[in-house]
């Protein structure tokens, strides 16, 4: 009983990592599009802000496979006969 109370908390908690982790790749966008209005080509900031989201993004979809793995997420099987 204790183990999957346990259990439980450890799901709720990687699921909100894993929102947290999708608002800051949305973030890292919306800022690389501000710098990109704002510095008109001089500096280099909307290609880290960029660089940022892509690296952010494959932690994302890593932590999500990972979650798969351990059963913590469950998809939904949409698609498959």
């Amino acid at each position: 009983m204790v183990e999957r109370v346990r259990a439980d908390h450890v799901e709720t908690i990687y699921k909100y990592a894993l929102v947290i982790l999708l608002l800051v790749v949305l973030f890292n966008l919306g800022q690389a599009l501000y710098f990109m209005m704002t510095d008109k080509g001089q500096g280099s900031r909307t290609v880290w802000a960029l660089t940022r989201r892509i690296g952010l993004s494959l932690l994302l979809i890593a932590m999500i496979a990972l979650g798969i793995f351990m059963g913590w997420l469950h998809p939904h099987g949409v698609g498959q006969f």
